[in-house]
């Protein structure tokens, strides 16, 4: 069962009909003629009583026994000897015989019949009795002996717990499981896979752990990023500061003519601390709840791309291929900051003579979002470090702070999708955003 609703449901009714069921088996075990000739108290000695009286005192006695007990227990007694002839008159009334004899053992007779064979210690003589109660003295003698109520509270006692056992322990050990998941969390010391066992269930407890091990997951993620991102901004920042420092301790020391000289780099050193922190920042937003969803303008967001490109790299060719096919859903201005992030990295390395190209492709489930340059490209030994904050390839001079490919694989992943890189087979450099498409609705 997938839900747990069902499964408590299902419980309570199997304990219900067990206990009903058991019930009903008690009642006929209780009705065999075995149990009754056994424990009925106008049956258990009856036989033994009478042969006694009849072998020791005669036939009076021995019928006399027998109006007695008639008189106390209301059952009627019949006695059969070997040959089958009826030793004493018994107390069964013969036109009740006769009734008897019509319907034979039709379950509507008013009565219920039992016989018992007795063989006399003494004499060694065999006896039939034959006896016969009436259903309203049977019920009676049911509902007064305590057997019967003390039984059947037993058997619903023992279901019932042995059911509430297995339906508490179903609810309080993923509970427990959970509770310690949540201990670690608390503590750090989560594992991803501590909750493995319990998501593999299908109720709402599995789904609760399957989200529960998304969340922690998720979490260590953001801790850890945010960890090493406090590390690697203590050392960048360390190096801007460090020439500030330089250039306000030499600008103290020298004269007027040599402090102007210096003011224009203290302004690009602010500068470009200025620029450092605003990445920090950007990157740092990316983390954040961005809100709900909404369709993307490919068109638009590629104009704007193809607008600041002009501004900002008028000698730089641009093109771009758009899959009209191609639909996606998310947050547009992410989208934009890291499809802008990859475009000035690759009008940064692509010559002048090569055009740089943006290629929006629909493939099935997926969105590819591709800007290709022609530069040298990247060496393999550093293509899995690409993408990790502050982590520059070996050999770039120009300007930059290492966060702009981790913005744009950061965004690729709040979108659900990932951020590819790799040199190109005909040569340079070409970056991928592969986010999922948005479903078309009919």
């Amino acid at each position: 069962m997938r839900s747990l609703f069902w499964r408590i449901l299902a419980t309570f009714w199997l304990g219900i009909a067990l206990v009903a069921g058991l019930s009903l088996l008690l009642g006929r075990a209780l009705n065999q003629d075995a149990w009754i000739l056994s424990l009925h108290p106008g049956l258990g000695d009856l036989d033994s009583k009478w042969v006694k009286h009849y072998e020791q005192q005669g036939p009076a006695a021995a019928q006399d026994f027998l109006e007695r007990r008639k008189r106390q227990y209301r059952i009627d007694t019949q006695v059969l000897g070997e040959s089958g002839q009826q030793l004493v008159k018994g107390t069964f009334p013969s036109r009740a015989a006769a009734f008897e004899a019509r319907h034979g053992d039709d379950r509507r007779l008013p009565w219920r019949r039992l016989t018992a064979e007795y063989t006399s210690p003494e004499s060694g003589e065999s006896y039939l009795f034959i006896y016969r109660i009436p259903h309203p003295e049977l019920a009676a003698w049911h509902r007064g002996s305590l057997f019967w109520p003390l039984s059947a509270i037993a058997i619903a006692l023992v279901v019932l717990t042995l059911f509430s056992l297995m339906l508490t322990l179903t609810i309080t050990r993923p509970l427990d499981r959970l509770r310690g998941a949540v201990h670690d969390l608390g503590q750090t010391a989560y594992q991803q896979n501590s909750l493995a066992r319990l998501a593999t269930r299908r109720d709402e407890l599995g789904l609760l752990a399957k989200d529960f091990n998304r969340m922690g997951e998720r979490l260590q993620g953001l801790i850890g990023s945010q960890r090493q991102l406090l590390r690697d901004v203590s050392h960048e920042l360390r190096s801007p500061l460090a020439r500030l420092r330089i250039a306000l301790a030499l600008a103290e020391r020298a004269d007027a003519a040599e402090r102007d000289k210096l003011w224009p780099r203290l302004s690009q050193e602010c500068d470009r601390l200025e620029a450092l922190i605003s990445e920090i920042l950007a990157l740092a937003r990316l983390d954040a709840e961005p809100g709900a969803a909404q369709p993307v303008d490919l068109d638009a967001l590629l104009g704007n791309l193809q607008e600041d490109a002009r501004l900002t790299a008028p000698q730089q060719q641009l093109q771009i291929d758009l899959d009209p096919r191609a639909r996606l859903e998310g947050w547009p201005d992410m989208l934009e900051r890291a499809l802008d992030n990859l475009l000035r990295n690759a009008l940064r390395f692509s010559p002048a003579d090569q055009p740089v190209l943006i290629s929006v492709q629909s493939q099935g489930q997926s969105v590819t979002l591709s800007v290709r340059d022609h530069g040298p490209g990247v060496a393999n030994e550093h293509l899995q470090q690409l993408g990790k904050p502050f982590f520059r390839a070996p050999g770039q001079s120009g300007p930059g702070h290492g966060l702009g490919l981790a913005i744009a694989r950061r965004a690729a992943q709040r979108h659900g999708g990932e951020l590819l890189l790799n040199n190109h087979p005909e040569g340079g450099f070409i970056a991928t955003l592969r986010l999922p498409a948005k479903q078309q609705t009919s």
